[in-house]
């Protein structure tokens, strides 16, 4: 890992994507300028985070330098980019957070990272993933405070985001990993509906579930990179042309959240209400409620399948949570599933039925702060439900806990409705900073 490079203006690094993307399709930013600001602040940090898998920075100043050079590529260009090792990359090995895939070396791009090159983003390297992007952590550390987690499975393209790393990153999303990340790292993070992004070139955990998403500093940044993988440009227009309507949505999970966390919670929705945002408070059924614990027994029995060759032949390099997650799985029947599959159809039908009084749902983003430790990666149980049902969500930082360490909450939308959640969010963020 080369990690030498020259000085750089470390103001830089702290551009939104959206920001520097201006100033680099004017040409009045150089992508090598960029970059260099944000290898200096890898150099200076990396030891500590641990952000990183695998790291070019020599590979990344040639691209650099190629666009500078040449015409402007598209709505990345020069932008620097981690993408999470659970992405197949042709110029980096994936791993995938297993020691069964050390060596992997793929030959092609997944389709994600494949079209956020074409839209010219400088890929500088892999970040670390949990393993297979289930519950077991890498080394990376929480840029707020190395001795807390960043949370997981995209924890090292959170990290490098929130430490200034890089302004945009790749996640993928099976239970909560971009949106808790996002909230212990201080980020926007942002999941759009199921199956909107292709996964092809991407370690598969659960069939139904896994979404690919993406880390910025801010509604702008995460529009902006997502809408180039899903070839949606309509998403990076932002403004809505009225105050959104909010259904507040404490679910029926609200003492597993910390004092902490419920405070910034209220005092987002008191600064909502001061902004004249109609208000609607929404009581989840039970059958949604139910779908916290009908996420598990999806993810585990499809990731019983989806892992069925390292189950097999690599059980020994498998950690002995996911083993045990696996076995869960494997006791799940057909019949169980196809029951499964048609609770989210109904909940997902009663849920739609309810937007029509409001435009997105306000609810937590985790349960509180980070967690101290590197050994966990925090509790997914405010994302079940939204991953489950497929529908859009965003976290935004609303201030720091008691322990100095960031708080969020997450804007839901209903499925498919990803440019007009992503506007009323931006709506929203903007209001926060008013």
């Amino acid at each position: 890992m080369d990690l030498a490079v020259p000085p750089a203006r470390p103001d830089l690094s702290r551009l939104t994507a959206q920001a520097a993307a201006h100033l680099l399709q004017r040409r009045e930013l150089t992508a090598v300028a960029l970059l260099e600001a944000c290898l200096e602040v890898i150099q200076a940090r990396e030891p500590e985070l641990q952000a990183w898998r695998h790291f070019d920075a020599a590979g990344a100043l040639a691209q650099a330098q190629q666009l500078d050079q040449g015409p402007l590529r598209g709505p990345l260009h020069g932008l620097p980019l981690g993408v999470k090792d659970l992405f197949d990359t042709r110029d980096f090995p994936s791993g995938y957070g297993s020691p069964i895939y050390r060596t992997h070396q793929p030959v092609n791009d997944a389709a994600a990272v494949a079209l956020c090159r074409e839209a010219g983003a400088i890929v500088l390297g892999k970040t670390v993933t949990t393993e297979f992007a289930t519950f077991t952590p890498g080394p990376t550390a929480n840029p707020h405070n190395p001795a807390h987690t960043p949370g997981g499975s995209s924890s090292g393209s959170a990290a490098a985001v929130g430490a200034n790393m890089v302004p945009l990153a790749l996640g993928t999303q099976t239970a909560a990993s971009v949106i808790r990340p996002a909230a212990y790292c201080g980020i926007v993070g942002f999941k759009p509906s199921f199956g909107l992004i292709p996964r092809a070139g991407i370690k598969s955990l659960s069939e139904s579930l896994d979404t690919v998403g993406g880390f910025g500093r801010c509604v702008e940044d995460v529009a902006l990179l997502t809408s180039v993988m899903a070839n949606a440009p309509q998403w990076r227009q932002l403004p809505i042309d009225r105050k959104p309507r909010v259904g507040v949505c404490r679910t029926a999970f609200w003492d597993n959240s910390s004092p902490a966390a419920q405070a910034a919670f209220e005092a987002t929705v008191q600064r909502l209400n001061t902004q004249g945002v109609h208000i609607v408070d929404v009581t989840l059924s039970d059958a949604v409620n139910a779908l916290v614990e009908v996420h598990d027994a999806v993810m585990c029995a499809e990731a019983f399948k989806a892992l069925a060759d390292e189950r097999l032949n690599h059980r020994a390099q498998l950690s002995e949570r996911l083993q045990a997650m696996l076995e869960r799985g494997g006791q799940i029947s057909f019949e169980q599933s196809l029951r499964h599959r048609a609770q989210v159809a109904s909940a997902r039908h009663q849920m739609g039925r309810g937007f029509a009084e409001y435009d997105v749902l306000l609810t937590p983003s985790a349960c509180g702060e980070a967690e101290s430790g590197l050994e966990k990666t925090g509790d997914p149980l405010f994302s079940r439900i939204w991953s489950l049902l497929g529908f859009p969500s965003l976290s935004l930082p609303v201030g720091f806990g008691p322990q100095g360490l960031p708080l969020g909450v997450q804007v839901v939308g209903p499925v498919m409705s990803d440019t007009a959640t992503l506007g009323f969010a931006n709506w929203i963020e903007l209001h926060l900073k008013d």
